[in-house]
């Protein structure tokens, strides 16, 4: 028997709970596996740099070491400069939530402050043997020359701690008139990086972390 024209189309039915149930199991699980791959050639381009003191290394080491095959290298990363740029990413983050704890400890709004600058120039210094922290040297100078937008999603967790720090002050009324949290953020937080991975090449007086905040905090006026 015909339908009538006016009569309302049914809706298909959905599928059913199990069904749903299954297949989200299955896709959640493919996921950790997923995860867990990567994490892998993470930890492995992590402890070859470790030994060498370098991002000089390449997807073959970083495949070896990791027991896994080249081709599941490239299911997850197009070359090194992506798996650079995940560990640069992850060592921000990982960074942005030490120094946000180490804020935590203090009380006052430039206390607070002071600390994160003085810990992030610390960090971020090349170590002059060359066996700490290659990703915040070599790879990040090179990274913010050639790719400025990589660049900011990287920093972007450190530059949101900055700003929370920077409003804190706004609100106290100990921000400079003139200055909005977010822009003295990015001034503070870039003059801290730039100088700590130049750190070494100003001769035989490098700068200090005292210094850098006095720079920071007061600027070179008398007032």
């Amino acid at each position: 028997m015909a339908q009538k024209a006016d009569q309302p189309v049914s809706a298909p039915s959905e599928e059913p709970a199990w069904k749903q149930r299954a297949v989200e199991r299955s896709t959640q699980a493919a996921k950790r596996r997923a995860e867990q791959r990567v994490e892998r050639f993470l930890d492995a381009a992590q402890t070859i740099m470790a030994e060498k003191g370098t991002t000089d290394f390449t997807v073959q080491e970083v495949v070896d070491r990791s027991r896994q095959s080249l081709r599941s290298f490239y299911q997850h990363f197009d070359g090194k400069h992506e798996l650079l740029l995940a560990l640069f990413e992850d060592a921000m983050s990982k960074s942005a939530d030490e120094l946000r704890a180490a804020a935590a400890e203090k009380s006052n709004p430039l206390d607070r402050l002071r600390v994160v600058v003085e810990e992030l120039f610390e960090s971020s210094r090349p170590d002059l043997t060359g066996s700490q922290r290659p990703l915040f040297t070599d790879f990040a100078l090179r990274l913010l020359v050639s790719h400025p937008a990589e660049m900011r999603v990287a920093n972007a967790p450190l530059l949101a701690l900055f700003t929370d720090l920077m409003q804190e002050l706004e609100d106290a009324n100990l921000l400079r008139s003139g200055f909005k949290a977010r822009r003295a953020a990015a001034l503070t937080m870039q003059t801290v990086m730039f100088n700590a991975q130049s750190s070494g090449q100003e001769g035989a007086h490098p700068l200090t972390a005292d210094e850098i905040w006095d720079f920071c905090a007061n600027g070179f006026t008398l007032s």
